[in-house]
């Protein structure tokens, strides 16, 4: 074989194996990139299911208060109420007793 044909074998050789390389390399990047997904939508989906039990328990428990509170939703309601009432309730007013008379003289 003359030393052309030699050089072109070997370039052509060289340069196959230089691509499959590549190639596999190629491949194995892609599948971790792949598995990374993977793992982060799992990740997500997990979040996003510890979201939603946090707000049904918030859920209940807004239900539980309500039960035994009274609340206004909004202003309007306060207003709707004070005109069936007659009372004035002042939105964040705070509930202080009123003094018990006292019996016995000083």
């Amino acid at each position: 074989m003359s030393r052309a044909s030699k050089l072109t074998l070997l370039g052509t050789s060289a340069f196959a194996v230089l691509t499959v390389l590549f190639v596999h390399h190629q491949q194995s990047s892609e599948k971790t990139a792949m598995h990374q997904g993977v793992v982060r939508d799992m990740e997500q989906q997990r979040i996003k299911r510890e979201r939603q039990l946090d707000f049904d328990m918030q859920r209940e428990l807004e239900a539980e208060y309500k039960k035994i509170q009274t609340v206004h939703e909004t202003v309007a309601d306060a207003a709707d109420a004070e005109s069936r009432t007659g009372r004035v309730v002042p939105p964040s007013a705070p509930v202080v007793a009123a003094p018990e008379p006292s019996s016995g003289a000083r």
